[in-house]
């Protein structure tokens, strides 16, 4: 016989786990099941920021000179498979509709109330689960080479600031040296985001909230998701799983389970890489520092200074490919002093992103008893928190924190 449950989440990703600690404290009887320990995946290897200045998704470039220049397949921030363009075209045709200046706006102003939580969520969970020490309230900045992109992006900046209470703070270069000495001299300047909070070890976040998870009664089990079948049944190192209502929170590893569901829900992913360094004693960081003419992001963590790269587009199943690393590394050395690389090789993960840059967070279409909770891009470690409460009070029939309908499933039917 199976054990019950009453739900099963699936993926014990920042997503997933936020999902099934909201559960537990609402009383219901819930398994998180995972192949792997919980953030392990691309939960572990972001820029380890929480991002309450994220108001406006991350469009697709539409001016005909960065299209130029990206489709060269040589810019340090995005690169391309080119064999994988076909599959992908009919995701970035819709991507790059949705990124229109009054189409995306009106996506920002719908995507905002979610990101809004966002930092009040995650202190929450943090305090329930002793994790406060892993929050550092530290902001963190985007730094400038040349005048004419730093004044664009205040102007940008201050919009957001009008429109959605964005906290900033303009940095020229001397207070830009006066913050963070140790940065390169050639620098004319930062923005320097306020809010947003820092953590020096995602994965141990993420960890933190499944022990607190564990602790409320929750099940966390070794298993296959992909097993899920129909009457919501599910194989586990315990043996079979049953439940009357089951999330998928797997990332990007949700489309091949839910298209074998018989949903089409549009997602492609955003593959990135990192690498850690050995930080210097004569060249502290304080704060992680976006390198934003050149695109890549430089943050302090427990294991040393993470480089994170751009954006990679590919199938999901496509072998990695560390470019970007490697052509921005001599650009990150002359922005701050590096050690030497610690990790045998580069990590890589994957972004789950649906066309319009929204998350998927709701009820299935036509599949009783089944929930999403991925799709959340270049935020799901910022938005866990908030979509775990969201969608547990969806699922329990409670009053909801905000308006769920813009991220509902059923968009896309």
């Amino acid at each position: 016989m199976p054990q019950r449950f009453d739900i099963l989440v699936l993926g014990a990703g920042m997503v997933g786990t936020c999902v099934a600690v909201h559960l537990q404290q609402r009383g219901r009887k819930v398994a998180l099941l995972d192949r792997k320990a919980p953030g392990s995946e691309t939960s572990m290897g972001n820029a380890g920021l929480i991002q309450r200045e994220g108001a406006v998704p991350y469009a697709f470039p539409r001016d005909a000179a960065t299209l130029l220049r990206y489709a060269r397949n040589t810019a340090p921030e995005l690169r391309y498979h080119l064999r994988d363009l076909p599959a992908l075209a009919p995701f970035l045709w819709s991507y790059w509709r949705n990124s229109a200046p009054a189409r995306h706006r009106e996506i920002a102003r719908r995507y905002e109330p979610l990101i809004r939580h966002c930092l009040d969520e995650h202190r929450a969970l943090a305090a329930a689960a002793g994790a406060d020490e892993l929050l550092r309230p530290a902001g963190w900045m985007r730094v400038y080479r040349s005048s004419a992109r730093l004044d664009a992006e205040l102007r940008s900046i201050e919009e957001c600031r009008r429109e959605f209470g964005v906290a900033y703070e303009a940095l020229d270069a001397a207070a830009l040296q006066r913050a963070e000495p140790s940065l390169s001299r050639r620098l004319v300047g930062a923005v320097r985001y306020l809010d947003p909070v820092p953590c020096p070890d995602p994965q141990a976040l993420v960890q933190a909230y499944a022990g607190l998870f564990q602790r409320l009664g929750g099940a966390l089990l070794s298993g296959d998701a992909g097993s899920l079948r129909e009457g919501w049944r599910v194989d586990s190192e315990v043996g079979e799983l049953q439940a009357d209502a089951v999330v998928v929170a797997l990332g990007p590893w949700a489309q091949p389970l839910t298209r074998r569901l018989g949903l089409r829900l549009p997602l492609a992913v955003k593959r990135g890489y990192h690498m850690h360094y050995a930080p210097r004693a004569d060249a502290p960081l304080g704060q992680p520092v976006l390198d934003a003419e050149v695109g890549y992001l430089l943050a302090p963590m427990r294991r040393g200074l993470r480089l994170t790269t751009g954006a990679e587009l590919a199938r999901l199943d496509a072998p990695p490919t560390p470019l970007q690393l490697d052509a921005v590394e001599p650009q990150a050395r002359e922005l701050l002093p590096l050690g030497e690389r610690l990790d045998p090789q580069p990590w890589m993960g994957q972004r789950p992103c649906t066309p319009d840059m929204m998350p998927l967070i709701g009820p299935a279409p036509r599949r009783a008893g089944l929930w999403l909770a991925h799709g959340h891009a270049h935020h799901g470690f910022t938005l866990g928190a908030v979509t775990g409460r969201l969608l547990a009070e969806m699922m329990c029939g409670q009053p909801t924190l905000l308006d769920p309908t813009p991220f509902s499933p059923s968009r896309f039917r």
